[in-house]
Parts: C-alpha cells; sequence; structure tokens
C-alpha cells in the first residue's frame, strides 16, 4: 500500500473497462471514481471495490475535470488521474512514490509516457502525442478546452520514467468511431470559434516550445490551415514516425486517425456553410 497518492478515474458507462483499471491501482487506499451518472454498473462496481464514488450530469471534458479537482475531499496531497481503459503496471507503482519523495516544492506535476495499445499491439511507432501530466498535486492544475483537454500546471513540471497504458479499443472499432464521431464535432466547432476570434498560432512554438501541451496546441493549430490533411497526417504517421513498423496495427490505426481528421474538416465546412447562409 501506497500512503501518499490519492487516485482520480472518470467514468461513464465502464463496466467493462473499470474493473481492470482499479485492480491496477489496488494499492492505493484512496481511490475516487468520479461518475457521469452512468446507465450501466460502473457505479456499483466502484463501490464494491472500494472505491469512493461520486456523480455529476457531464457538460463537457474539461469542466468534468476540474469539478472532480475542485469538488473531492483527497486524502492525499498528490493525485494520479486516469481514465477506466487506463492500466498502472506493478513496475510504475514504486517511481510514482519515489518521484514524490524526491519532488521539491516547486515540482507540482509529472509527465508520464503512455503506452497505446490496439489489441495486443503496442503502437510504439504509431502514437502521436505518447506524453501525459497525470500526476499532480492537489489543488495545483486545472484543464482547459472543451476537447481534447489541456491540463495546466502551476509549478515546475518533471518527467517520470516508466509507461502507463491505455487500450482506446477495448470496446471495438464502432465504439472508437462513435467517440470520434463526437469528438470531431467538438473540434469543428473550437476551429471555427479560434478562425473567428482571430486565434494565432506560432510556428516558433510548434517547433521548439519546452511546454509539450503548449506545442502540441500550436502544432494542431498550424496543421488545421494546411490543405488535404487526411492524407498528410497518413503520411505522417505510416511514413515520418514509421508507423509501419507497428505491422498491421500501426496501419489501421494510421487510417483511422486520417479518417477522424476528415470528419473534423466535413463538419467544419458544414458549420461555415450554416453561418454563410445565416
Amino acid at each position: 500500500m501506497i500512503n501518499c497518492i490519492s487516485v482520480l478515474i472518470l467514468t461513464k458507462n465502464e463496466e467493462q473497462d473499470l474493473p481492470g483499471c482499479l485492480s491496477s491501482v489496488s494499492w492505493c487506499d484512496d481511490i475516487h471514481v468520479f461518475d457521469s451518472f452512468s446507465n450501466d454498473r460502473t457505479k456499483e462496481l466502484a463501490e464494491n471495490a472500494g472505491a469512493r464514488v461520486c456523480q455529476r450530469v457531464f457538460d463537457n471534458y474539461s469542466a468534468q475535470r476540474n469539478a472532480a479537482l475542485r469538488t473531492l475531499d483527497y486524502k492525499y496531497s498528490w493525485l494520479l488521474i486516469l481514465d477506466a481503459d487506463e492500466r498502472i503496471p506493478p513496475e510504475l507503482v514504486p517511481l510514482l512514490s519515489t518521484a514524490i519523495k524526491d519532488a521539491g516544492s516547486e515540482v507540482d506535476g509529472f509527465r508520464i509516457r503512455r503506452r497505446d495499445f490496439l489489441g495486443k499491439s503496442w503502437l510504439k511507432n504509431a502514437q502521436i502525442s505518447p506524453f501525459y501530466v497525470r500526476l499532480v498535486r492537489h489543488k495545483q492544475a486545472e484543464y482547459h478546452r472543451e476537447i481534447n483537454e489541456v491540463i495546466a500546471v502551476k509549478g515546475q513540471i518533471r518527467d517520470l520514467q516508466g509507461f502507463f497504458d491505455h487500450y482506446p479499443f477495448s470496446k471495438g472499432y464502432s465504439h472508437w468511431l462513435n467517440k470520434h464521431n463526437q469528438y470531431s464535432a467538438m473540434e469543428a466547432k473550437r476551429w471555427m470559434d479560434e478562425q473567428q476570434g482571430g486565434m494565432e498560432f506560432s510556428i516558433r512554438k510548434a517547433l521548439f516550445s519546452k511546454d509539450f501541451s503548449q506545442k502540441r496546441y500550436h502544432q494542431k493549430g498550424l496543421f488545421y490551415k494546411l490543405p488535404g490533411r487526411p492524407v498528410l497526417k497518413w503520411l505522417y504517421m505510416v511514413i515520418w514516425r514509421r508507423a509501419f513498423l507497428d505491422g498491421r496495427a500501426g496501419f489501421i490505426y494510421a487510417t483511422l486517425q486520417s479518417i477522424y481528421e476528415y470528419f473534423i474538416i466535413l463538419k467544419a465546412r458544414e458549420l461555415l456553410e450554416k453561418q454563410q447562409k445565416s
């Protein structure tokens, strides 16, 4: 048992994946499940496992995560944030504890590398964004952006050695496509809002920013201005990032990401046409 870290798991109808996630953090004596009023057995399974459950009506991703950060009564000052389809391997656990013990008062967060899997295949090369801030000092972090939310930490962020695992296709391709169909509508709206608001994106920050979240934000903003994005994304993933080395899984993932990109383009055009008609 590690008595220095609380765990937060955000859920919505996660009866399939939640037990595995809870099992991977069984070393923690302060597990919180923040649920968006699931209509399956999510709440029951969490309570049976000894987790503390709080429910809130979902409005958007950043608001939901911020509500969990602000309103729950955590036992410890450090918080590990997970989704139900993520797992903490046993070898990462002592690294979490050591990182906290060695952290000075100026450190408020740790960035951990995530391994995405398609089936049993680790998308080692195909995965675009492998680093995520998931271990934070309580009350020193806040989420921004409604979709593909970004966490901002007040103090310094350090990189933590080791991996945690993510299974985005655990519920099948249909679930992934349905979820990204919703994401694409939100991304299209966000893109339209940024364009109309005169948001400017920096090539310098996209290439050289030391803040990974800021770097990805400006990269995405500039990428959205390019023509032929779905094809460019597929080529970037398969050739430049060498997703072909991940075998069949790498090609599948690159193709699905390109489809997602095309969804965003179509929905942005649809929004623009509606505005022009009104």
